[in-house]
């Protein structure tokens, strides 16, 4: 894998920062977010620069149990010829469920929901990063998700999960460390463990983010600074092998360029401790441990992978419908509760659940206060409040801009405290989108005039 370096989350709010910022080797795009005839004037003069960049997706959904649609597939490469990239990366994530394999409507999380680590999922998900591999001009890597809800009835650990896919696919991987401090504080499960299961040789980059504990529950909130113990798993994971990138995100909450240029040296130093553990700072591999692989099923010894997973005995059949409908009915009933308000499907933790539906809910109001931010304006401080209500009994029938279309359309047609001026100006900007053009006297300016004055 290709050495990146240092790097860090492109945002539009920071784009003037860092192309100023020094020592920036390269960074990552939400790949949703780039529009290839209309690329970003910071992106162009980045690359002119040589600064490479990463599109980075968020809705493939390879985790979920239909086959990766074919035109977010073509809209991902279509991202990498365009940005010139070395490769893109995507999540082991389900977004959506239900439609045919279930017979029940389709429902969108809005959020990266985490796969089951049983055979069935793996098998599953497999066969779609293969068809997304075969899809895209340059490799993939996958990267592992936080998760406030663990599944019943897991037949792996994450690593041996993570081991399994990348030896049955070669797909690379894409670390993040405060994911697996995200599991540790909510799940149990032990950073540790999980990378010394991990197969080095095929992580492509690591993620590093910051993120806030309430409640005795880690929320990756991507805004807020780093803490100590994220950094400390990069430490270990720098000791094991050479990184080959690694690259802080920020999506929210943004801080002057000094904090952020501390933020990063701080991710540089650790990553030099454990390079110095490792006994160099060139880039070679210090000699394995007694009793750990890496590189395929076949190969013993070889370098700092972790021990052989139970699941490697199975051979790596394809699945059949079958399983992918038992998938399907599973994260259906899942994502039912958290979204549609439908019973906990069982063996789930009532109240972890209950946390993550209201956290699905306040983001939903957040983003459609950006997609559609004449709305917070409009409603005033009443805006939250009636939003996550609306959600909790409304899931999501298509992207934001469409909730935010719904959301409207429920307010008006139902009783709201939004009488008056803001009534009519909801209705107006209603009407202004809710049709396939915009009407030809939109009042749209006069709207925004009028909150303005207000």
């Amino acid at each position: 894998m290709r050495r990146l370096g240092t790097g860090i989350g492109w945002r539009p709010e920071i784009a003037d920062t860092v192309e100023r910022m020094p020592g920036i080797d390269w960074v990552e795009a939400v790949a949703e977010n780039v529009c290839p005839g209309h690329l970003p004037d910071s992106l162009l003069r980045l690359r002119e620069r040589g600064v490479t960049v990463v599109p980075h997706g968020v809705s493939l959904g390879l985790g979920g149990a239909e086959r990766p649609d074919a035109g977010r597939l073509a809209a991902l490469a279509e991202r990498a010829e365009v940005l010139g990239s070395p490769l893109v990366t995507e999540h082991i994530a389900f977004v959506r469920a239900g439609g045919p394999l279930t017979a029940s409507p389709r429902l969108e999380a809005g959020h990266l929901l985490p796969v089951p680590r049983t055979r069935d999922a793996l098998r599953v998900l497999c066969e779609n990063v293969r068809i997304a591999q075969d899809a895209l001009p340059v490799p993939l890597a996958v990267e592992n998700i936080a998760a406030l809800v663990a599944w019943p009835g897991e037949e792996m650990t994450e690593g041996q999960f993570l081991y399994e896919l990348a030896d049955r696919t070669g797909v690379r991987l894409l670390i993040d460390v405060a994911n697996l401090h995200t599991n540790h504080v909510n799940r149990g499960e032990e950073p540790v463990k999980a990378l010394a299961e991990l197969p080095l040789e095929a992580i492509a980059y690591v993620h590093v983010a910051g993120g806030f504990e309430r409640d005795g529950v880690w929320h990756d909130s991507h805004a807020h600074p780093v803490p100590g113990p994220v950094l400390d798993i990069l430490t270990d994971l720098a000791s094991r092998t050479a990184l080959p990138g690694v690259l802080l995100e920020r999506d929210e909450n943004f801080p002057g360029p000094g904090e952020l240029e501390r933020e990063l040296d701080a991710v540089r130093e650790a990553v030099g401790t454990g390079a110095t553990a490792r006994g160099t700072t060139d880039g070679r591999e210090r000699p394995a441990r007694e009793g750990t692989r890496s590189g395929g099923a076949a190969s013993e010894g070889a370098g700092g992978g972790g021990s052989v997973p139970p699941a490697a005995e199975a051979a790596p059949a394809a699945p059949d419908e079958a399983a992918r409908q038992r998938l399907a009915l599973a994260e259906a009933a899942l994502l039912s509760a958290l979204v549609a308000g439908t019973p906990v499907p069982e063996g789930f933790d009532r109240v972890r659940l209950g946390v993550q539906a209201r956290a699905l809910a306040a983001k939903r109001a957040d983003v459609v206060a950006k997609v559609a931010p004449e709305l917070p304006l409009i409603l005033g401080s009443g805006y939250r409040t009636a939003f996550v209500a609306y959600a909790q009994g409304h899931p999501m029938r298509g992207g934001y801009r469409q909730d935010a279309l719904d959301f409207a359309e429920e307010l008006l047609m139902g009783a709201h405290p939004a009488q008056g001026r803001a009534r009519r100006e909801l209705r107006r900007w209603w009407l202004d989108r809710s049709g396939p053009a915009p009407r030809p006297a939109s009042r749209l300016g006069q709207v925004g005039r009028s909150l303005i004055r207000r």
